[in-house]
Parts: C-alpha cells; sequence; structure tokens
C-alpha cells in the first residue's frame, strides 16, 4: 500500500514546496508597497493568510482520505499467523481520486508557471539571491529607484520609502548586457 501512497505524498510535498516558494516571492515584493516589507512577521500568520497555502491546508487531508477510499485491505490469519491479504480497489472512488487530482495537478501547474510582475527581481527564497539584493537591512524595508549613475542607475533596498524604478534607466546587474564595446 505505501508502494502506491508514496506518489501521491511525494506530489504533494512537491506541491507544498511550490506553495511555500511563492509565499515567500510575494512576502519580497512586498518590499515594492506603501507598508514596505516587515522583516519580522509571524510565519504561521503567513501560512494562513495566504491562499495558495489554505487551498493545500484543506486538499492534503481530503486526497489522502479519498485515497483511503479507494483501497482496502483484508488480512486473513489460520491458526493465529497471517496467512493472505487482500486489497480491494474500488474504480469509481479511484475515478474520483483521479480526477480530483487532475484538477489539482492543472491548478499547481498554473500557479508555478506565473511570473512575479514588476521590475523588481525575482529571488523565489534563493537566500543568496536576497543577500545580493538586499544593501541595506532595516525591520522595515523598500525596494526602489536609489540613484542615477553613469552608465548605470542603482535600485535597492533602503529603511524609507524610495521612488519607484525607472524603466528607461538600465540598472546595474539587469543582466541587459555590457555597454562597453567589445574589441
Amino acid at each position: 500500500m505505501a508502494v502506491i501512497q508514496g506518489p501521491l505524498t511525494l506530489g504533494l510535498h512537491c506541491s507544498e514546496l511550490i506553495a511555500n516558494v511563492i509565499r515567500d516571492e510575494r512576502q519580497w515584493r512586498f518590499a515594492t508597497g506603501r507598508k514596505g516589507l516587515r522583516t519580522a512577521t509571524n510565519p504561521v500568520k503567513t501560512i494562513f493568510t495566504h491562499p495558495i497555502c489554505l487551498v493545500l491546508f484543506v486538499t492534503k487531508p481530503f486526497l489522502h482520505w479519498m485515497f483511503g477510499l479507494s483501497f482496502n485491505t483484508y488480512p486473513f490469519a489460520m491458526q493465529g499467523q497471517l496467512s493472505n491479504i487482500e486489497v480491494r480497489m474500488y474504480n469509481a472512488q479511484i475515478w474520483n481520486l483521479s480526477i480530483a487530482l487532475f484538477i489539482f495537478a492543472c491548478f499547481f501547474t498554473f500557479v508555478a508557471m506565473r511570473r512575479p510582475r514588476g521590475p523588481q527581481p525575482a529571488a523565489y527564497g534563493h537566500v543568496q539571491t536576497l543577500a545580493n539584493l538586499v544593501d541595506e537591512w532595516s525591520p522595515v524595508m523598500w525596494w526602489g529607484h536609489k540613484e542615477d549613475g553613469i552608465p548605470y542607475c542603482h535600485a535597492g533596498t533602503s529603511d524609507h520609502p524610495l521612488p519607484d524604478v525607472k524603466m528607461d534607466c538600465v540598472y546595474a546587474g539587469s543582466g541587459t548586457g555590457s555597454l562597453v564595446p567589445l574589441l
């Protein structure tokens, strides 16, 4: 039974990883908002206020329950020893589980393929990327345009609200290539 339930559990754990990364990226994106990013937040509160985490919180036990309805085992014993185990599968319940898993997979595929909007670089919870992007640590941080420069502008974090990133400027580290001609 564990061999059959293992892929279900592994798939649900992978979807939980996707939900955690998206939740962390959403948290990082608060740095461009009016209130800024609060670095000291309650992790339980963020789990119960993010819609994808709530969907996962409800769906995981529901899918395991549906799996439990799809299979039954009946052990047989003779003279105090286990002689046979019969596994029964119920077609209607397996179809219901398959349909629910298909809907769940489509939803999480859509969620995973969605890209964050805006000029702020995506970190997806990668600690080194966040360390490279954050140049001033404070209890509340804002992300935005810090200074004009030639040939590159600078964007980063600050302990006070910053103006929006200028979309017509070339920022250092934006991956647009070098302005210096190649020899």
